[in-house]
């Protein structure tokens, strides 16, 4: 892994430290952005796929085979 060092504004730090002792589903600040950047990857690939699905008309995948496929390009 990358070690990175990033500025966060304050009311992004309160919301970041808010859901990891709220939720405490993150034990860190890095564990929660990770999640929150797959996520975004994640929300990106969908939305790139309905839009080539919508250009061309079509889909040959079903949600199933879809959601499979973002699952395994995020690993």
């Amino acid at each position: 892994m990358t070690r990175q060092s990033i500025t966060l504004t304050d009311p992004n730090d309160e919301w970041i430290k808010s859901q990891i002792s709220t939720y405490h589903e993150y034990s860190n600040k890095s564990e929660l952005i990770n999640d929150l950047i797959r996520q975004a990857r994640r929300a990106d690939m969908i939305n790139q796929k309905l839009a080539l699905s919508e250009a061309s008309g079509t889909v040959n995948q079903n949600k199933e085979d879809m959601l499979k496929e973002f699952k395994e390009k995020l690993k």
